[in-house]
């Protein structure tokens, strides 16, 4: 990676460590880009090269991870349900939980959702609108998203192995998709 795209990373990150930070001593409401900047040590123009608010901070780690994660999947057109599909999701939640419970405590945990919401939509393909069966991507991830939440604020203590077997067999995910 060249520098300059290494030295942007680097900004982006504290300025998203900036936010948290600030987020834990105040209302998001009540923090400026000024503190932002000011915390991160950052100048102004850095912030809005990558950034349209305070808000877009957030949108955007989102969707870095989800991006990030989307690498790592196997995208089976006919099964995404499978369990190693499931268990590199709650690795990630694993890997992100402080910003997920920062999120879910701040009240951005419907922000969240909706965001994979939106991101399993996308690696679900051309499902139209109106099937019946769009309503599963909805409960799986809601069952997972909620699952992970409260696995996090458990400290993680069962692995990712028993978590993930648990939840295949809650939601009757076969052994036969366990190998894909």
């Amino acid at each position: 990676m060249d520098k300059r795209k290494e030295a942007n990373l680097r900004v982006k990150k504290g300025i998203t460590m900036a936010l948290f930070s600030l987020m834990h001593q105040k209302s998001f409401s009540d923090i400026t880009i000024s503190e932002i900047i000011r915390t991160a040590g950052v100048a102004r123009v850095s912030f809005y090269r990558n950034y349209d608010s305070k808000e877009d901070v957030l949108l955007t780690l989102i969707e870095d991870i989800l991006e990030e994660f989307r690498s790592t999947i196997d995208t089976n057109e006919t099964n995404y349900y499978t369990y190693e599909n499931i268990r590199r999701s709650f690795a990630y939640f694993k890997r992100y939980g402080n910003f997920v419970l920062d999120l879910y405590h701040f009240g951005y945990g419907s922000i969240l959702l909706e965001k994979l919401n939106q991101f399993h939509e996308e690696v679900a393909g051309n499902m139209s609108s109106r099937s019946i069966e769009r309503y599963e991507l909805y409960m799986y991830m809601g069952a997972l998203f909620n699952t992970a939440i409260k696995w996090i604020q458990n400290g993680t203590r069962e692995s990712e192995e028993d978590i993930t077997g648990m939840f295949c067999r809650a939601c009757g995910i076969t052994e036969e998709n366990r190998e894909r």
